[in-house]
């Protein structure tokens, strides 16, 4: 891991890369970097490094399986972009490789008139990102949804269902990569004339030439291993979700109206590829980068997230949506009352527990929840810094956009 000064002027030239371009992360983004690399050129070595037994185990495996159409994301943003393509592109790379996927179009629902300006604001932002809308009063509604009450809605046809962790899997197949699972990073020894070192917790070490950072939940402390400041921190936030025991009452996606100031798009339902529907996700501090419930408490964790200034002005600012939150989490009765301002037939009862998620949420200094995807580079490296929810929809515009970045990094040493 250590090169002495005499070391490397001696043998720099003999040194034994073990690979071009070092990814750590095997989530969705991590290798379809991976494939865009060995894509745009070919013969570059690539290596992925998951600490995982598999691919997709965190965010990309325990989401709700949305494609995204990008009618909410700012235009000329990356979120926008990369989603409106990325879109497009995944429903054609499911088709290819027969991943199980479907175009079924979605409800934003309206329920109330104090809505409606930010309902109407979301129908220019779709036509800003070129997405087809269709407005709907309450009676074009219940054609679509008849178990769905609101005074107004727009209709997305683009949005789509699909099995991301079977994309996560195709990518991992096809990009040629090695992938090496069980692999956690524990240390990074970065020489900018040399190149990267990396040291799993099995002690193996493991060099590149270029070091990719897609590490989704441990993104910041794996650019701090690298030697970059990334100027924020994830703070993790759980999503619990249930599934509705009477799924005859949805027929496909519907939404309520987002708070314009959350990156969460709220509590909505969720036909899947296999014919239940989903419910959720909230959206509540967890314990831990990876704590899927209220019991898994990891204290260096937390205690590193509550360190960060940046946590104490979000929460000030955020105080009264999160109370809601929590509130939703601790009863399943306040969730299905949120839930019947949409589908007013559901109860408690046709609530049952399902798998969480985590959200890793980049947060930054002064309290801001960054609202797109972040990449940034250092000396022979690429983070990926912020790339939550749409990025798994986004994955394949994602992954080019940190190939080429990663690949320009890679001609220049």
């Amino acid at each position: 891991m250590h090169y002495r000064k005499r070391e490397v002027v001696l043998v720099r030239s003999e040194i034994a890369y073990d690979c071009d371009v070092l990814v750590i992360g095997g989530g969705i983004v991590g290798l379809s970097t991976a494939y865009a690399i060995t894509r745009a050129a070919p013969g570059t070595r690539v290596t992925v490094l998951e600490k995982e037994g598999g691919p997709a185990r965190h965010q990309t495996g325990r989401n709700s399986g949305v494609i995204h159409s990008g009618i909410y994301y700012r235009p000329g943003s990356l979120k926008a972009r990369y989603a409106v393509r990325g879109a497009a592109e995944m429903v054609k790379f499911c088709a290819e490789y027969g991943i199980a996927h479907a175009v079924t179009g979605k409800l934003i629902v309206a329920t109330g008139r104090e809505e409606l300006p930010r309902l109407h604001a979301l129908v220019q932002r779709g036509r800003e990102n070129c997405i087809p809308v269709r407005e709907l009063g309450p009676a074009q509604i219940a054609e679509y949804e008849p178990e769905v009450r609101g005074v107004a809605a727009i209709r997305v046809g683009t949005t789509g269902v699909c099995d991301f962790a079977g994309v996560a899997r195709q990518l991992a197949d096809a990009s040629g990569a090695d992938i090496r699972y069980g692999a956690e990073v524990v240390r990074v020894d970065r020489r900018p004339t040399l190149g990267v070192a990396v040291q799993t917790r099995d002690g193996a070490v493991v060099r590149g030439r270029v070091l990719v950072n897609c590490a989704g939940l441990y993104c910041d402390e794996v650019a701090r291993l690298t030697g970059d400041d990334p100027e924020m921190r994830i703070v993790p936030f759980r999503g619990e979700y249930f599934s509705l025991a009477r799924p005859e009452l949805v027929r496909g996606l519907v939404y309520p109206v987002p708070d314009p100031a959350f990156p969460f798009l709220g509590v909505h339902l969720t036909r899947g590829i296999d014919g239940g529907v989903h419910v959720g996700p909230n959206a509540v501090p967890a314990l831990a980068r990876e704590g899927y419930g209220w019991g898994t408490v990891r204290v260096r964790e937390l205690g590193g997230v509550l360190a960060w200034p940046g946590v104490w002005r979000m929460a000030r600012r955020h105080w009264r949506y999160g109370a809601g939150e929590l509130r939703r989490s601790a009863s399943r009765e306040a969730f299905a009352q949120a839930m019947r301002r949409l589908v007013p037939a559901v109860t408690a009862d046709d609530l049952v527990p399902a798998s969480a998620g985590v959200r890793a949420q980049a947060v930054l200094r002064d309290g801001t929840l960054v609202d797109d995807f972040m990449i940034r580079e250092g000396e022979r490296a690429v983070h990926v810094l912020n790339a939550p929810s749409p990025a798994a929809t986004a994955s394949l515009p994602i992954g080019r956009e940190v190939a080429r970045r990663a690949l320009a990094v890679l001609g220049g040493v």
